[in-house]
């Protein structure tokens, strides 16, 4: 990410890579989005075979697989000559250090021992407002997946004050507390040796007599059934249970916003005075808002970790030096007290066999008996139900003609939203809970869904009514044009403040286009294709930003929404715009082509103008097909009939 590699392939090469197993492979390839790279390539060698051996694969398939790419002088060896590449990175292995990412964002890296000093350089105000602590009623939630006993001495390492903890009684949170300790499927959580390590720390963390705090609310979501198989067969899937980490399901959990309700104890103090509280999880992105609305920073750490954060309650700490808390005796504990040796992880991994993977992946598409009595839908066609809130015929195609329109300007536009650098789409499509008091909950209430029956947006991706109103819903959005955070703008010329959806339902009224001014890596985080298809259904045309994430670049493209980029050294703040005026773009109708300058005129309401250039990043002609078609959709639907 430092280097600069969006748009970019990347190929890990080096004798380095006989030390790294697929599931770790795995594990840096799945973090590609985050770094910004088109893809992350490793070659095949001999790791490759272990594991298709180790998954059960057959030895045919595993003998093609080597001889092709022997044949292909494409097998790696530490004797292999290194290919020729555009550039190269050099990471010496052995400088690898326990890190984690965060407050906010996955390139943000911090060390173990400066994760204290990151949280506060990003939340200082807050902790020098008051850290002294809220106290408040909280019982057991262990259907929430809570942990499941008391600590015995619960410790703040900022300031040393004790908490007065008791079964449904009184525990202490502060800023800094850490209330969310997440071991998720997405990113490495098929990789045995986090795995076994994490199992191995909460097993040495049990026999300290040391157990999660209480108000962390602890999950598990393993990659597959098989992680579950041979933590259970090692034996210490009871001790991850012991701290609270049971299995709640295999999928997206709470690394996309699906962690559920914070205990109401705890979520009633955080809101009363305004905490900044804490989510550790071993996901690929840790964007605002994204893992739960009240919490403000999130950490990535490796499952061991995660165990570790949820062991000490806190990330106001350094877990190098600080105690993670006392056992039974009252003895410090440290972290190097519980972190597992390389040989006991290799003894842990030798639970996992090849027949664990050939059972659960033979059956995997089976389910159990609810699934296999739920009732599917038959026939060629499918049948729109008009009162579903789930599923809606989208309306991408309403009034779709065989040939496209033609092009247009964009004349007297106003700015839906500004916002500055590092916006994600979970800024422009949260995937997670959705607000009673938002245009989405008004919605699905006229619609006689209860509030507790909500769900997420996430799972009501197939209904554009619940998508277009959540679009921007995000309450860690920072539109500048209104003072507070969430999904709020202001409208023009009223000067009125509303939801965003709301203003730009009332643009549409009158017939008014409109833009998005962003800045830096506009876009960046989860490939969310409602991202651009909810700002295309609120009537956007254009974004105008710094520079754009590539995939979410490629997708406003595929929505018909025009990506437009400021030249070098300007951007909305060096030209003065501040979002009131009103924008006229041309060269759209006429001489539109990848990468071309088009003309922009800002106007103010004192009459003054503002002329500048920008650069269409339509990057292909391919991508231009999509654009003059309306977007991608159309363009298939379109190339389908005439074929």
């Amino acid at each position: 990410r430092k280097h600069g590699v969006v748009g970019k392939f990347v190929e890990y090469y080096g004798t380095g890579l006989s030390n790294l197993t697929v599931a770790d492979r795995a594990t840096l390839s799945n973090m590609c989005p985050e770094y910004g790279a088109t893809a992350a390539l490793f070659p095949v060698d001999e790791q490759t075979l272990v594991y298709l051996r180790l998954t059960g694969r057959k030895p045919e398939a595993i003998d093609l697989v080597e001889r092709y790419a022997k044949e292909q002088q494409m097998f790696r060896t530490d004797d292999t000559t290194d290919p020729t590449f555009s550039e190269t990175l050099e990471l010496d292995l052995s400088t690898v250090e326990p890190s984690l990412a965060g407050p906010r964002r996955p390139q943000d890296r911090v060390t173990l021992a400066e994760v204290w000093k990151s949280f506060r350089d990003v939340y200082g105000k807050e902790i020098d407002e008051g850290n002294a602590g809220v106290k408040v009623q909280i019982g057991r939630w262990l259907d929430e997946g809570g942990s499941a006993t008391l600590p015995r001495t619960p410790e703040e390492a900022n300031d040393g004050e004790h908490a007065e903890v008791e079964v449904n009684g009184e525990v202490e949170i502060k800023h800094g507390s850490v209330v969310i300790a997440a071991i998720t499927s997405c990113t490495n959580t098929s990789n045995p040796s986090v795995m076994m390590a994490a199992g191995l720390l909460a097993k040495k963390a049990s026999e300290r007599g040391l157990t999660s705090k209480p108000w962390v609310k602890t999950s598990m979501a393993p990659g597959s059934r098989v992680v579950t198989e041979y933590l259970t067969k090692s034996g210490l899937m009871n001790d991850l249970e012991s701290l609270g980490f049971h299995v709640v399901g295999y999928g997206c959990t709470t690394c996309i916003g699906n962690s559920g309700p914070l205990p109401a104890p705890v979520a009633e103090a955080i809101d009363e005075h305004d905490l900044a509280v804490v989510s550790v999880l071993s996901g690929n992105r840790n964007f605002e808002g994204r893992i739960h609305p009240q919490v403000k920073a999130s950490y990535l750490a490796s499952p061991p970790l995660v165990v570790a954060y949820a062991l000490a309650g806190s990330a106001d700490i350094d877990l190098n030096d600080d105690p993670i808390g006392q056992d039974s005796d009252g003895n410090d504990v440290f972290l190097a007290d519980l972190w597992p040796t390389p040989d006991e992880v290799t003894q842990a991994i030798e639970h996992v066999e090849t027949d664990m993977f050939e059972r659960e992946y033979g059956k995997v598409f089976d389910g159990d008996e609810h699934w296999q009595q739920l009732p599917s839908p038959t026939g060629e066609l499918f049948e729109w139900d008009p009162e579903s809130t789930y599923v809606q015929e989208p309306p991408f195609f309403t009034g779709l003609g065989t040939e496209p329109d033609e092009l247009t300007d964009v004349t007297n536009a106003r700015v839906l939203v500004k916002v500055a650098d590092s916006v994600t789409t979970d800024h422009i499509s949260p995937a997670g809970a959705i607000a009673a008091k938002s245009p989405t909950g008004q919605y699905l209430q006229d619609k006689d869904v209860q509030i507790q029956d909500f769900n997420s947006y996430g799972s009501r991706r197939g209904n554009h009514e619940v998508m277009m109103r959540g679009t921007f819903a995000n309450i860690r959005l920072r539109n500048d044009l209104v003072d507070k955070e969430g999904n709020w703008t202001r409208h023009h010329p009223s000067g009125d403040e509303m939801a965003i959806f709301d203003a730009a339902m009332l643009y549409a009224e009158d017939d008014t286009e409109l833009i998005l001014i962003a800045g830096k890596e506009y876009g960046s985080g989860s490939s969310r294709d409602w991202a651009a298809k909810g700002p295309r259904l609120q009537g956007v045309r254009a974004v105008i930003a710094e520079s754009f994430e590539r995939i979410h670049r490629s997708n406003l493209v595929g929505m018909g929404i025009l990506p437009l980029q400021f030249l070098p050294k300007e951007n909305a703040e060096t030209l003065g715009l501040d979002g009131t005026e009103t924008f006229d773009i041309t060269g759209i109708a006429e001489g539109l082509e990848p990468h071309a300058e088009m003309a922009v005129t800002a106007r103010r309401d004192d009459g003054n103008t503002i002329e500048f250039s920008v650069e269409a990043r339509i990057d292909s002609e391919v991508e231009m097909d999509y654009y003059r078609h309306g977007g991608v959709l159309q363009y298939v639907l379109r190339k389908m009939l005439s074929d």
